[in-house]
């Protein structure tokens, strides 16, 4: 028994993107988006970091589909180890990031400890929120909402993305981005 023949051309696609032809990369997505969100699933095993990334991954495909070579390998190959090498960069950034919380760290022995922890946590939130006030404005206004729609009304993405009219993984994406932005001007 032999093997269906499968008529889509991801080379061609490809060629097409590196064009810079939005209906192939659309086509492709169609093709491969699950797939491909099944890879990273496995890998991530988290569904809405596994949605971003496959976000991302389709805009690495767009971005560098000019660098794709034929003669290093078959092009589906090529897309698929896009979607595992984001995926695993992004399970050893999750890995790396430490939560540390000023409160659990310091052993509260008495009230003058407490008073004296207390003080240091509101000169550290005063400096950090002047901070963020600047840092947020460095952001472009539509994201800086995005994040402040999140973190500060309490919303949903599903929810921005409906208040906005911007697309869900546009949303996903523009918060993700504006909180490694935020990351980097805090540090």
């Amino acid at each position: 028994m032999s093997e269906p023949v499968n008529a889509f051309d991801y080379a061609a696609v490809l060629a097409r993107c590196a064009r810079g032809e939005h209906e192939a990369m659309q086509q492709l997505y169609c093709q491969e988006g699950a797939k491909l969100l099944g890879v990273v699933m496995r890998i991530v095993k988290d569904r809405s970091m596994a949605e971003d990334i496959v976000h991302d991954t389709c805009l690495s495909i767009w971005q560098h589909a000019s660098t794709f070579d034929p003669q290093k390998g078959a092009p589906r190959t090529w897309i698929f180890s896009i979607a595992r090498h984001m995926a695993l960069n992004a399970i050893r950034r999750r890995d790396r990031e430490v939560s540390v919380d000023l409160h659990d760290s310091i052993e509260l022995a008495d009230d003058a400890t407490f008073q004296q922890a207390t003080q240091v946590q509101d000169a550290f939130d005063w400096q950090t929120g002047q901070r963020m006030d600047e840092c947020l404005r460095q952001l472009e206004t539509e994201r800086r909402n995005c994040v402040l729609h999140a973190y500060v009304d309490g919303l949903s993405h599903a929810e921005i993305a409906a208040h906005t009219g911007a697309p869900l993984g546009t949303v996903k994406a523009w918060i993700k981005r504006s909180l490694l932005r935020l990351r980097e001007c805090l540090a």
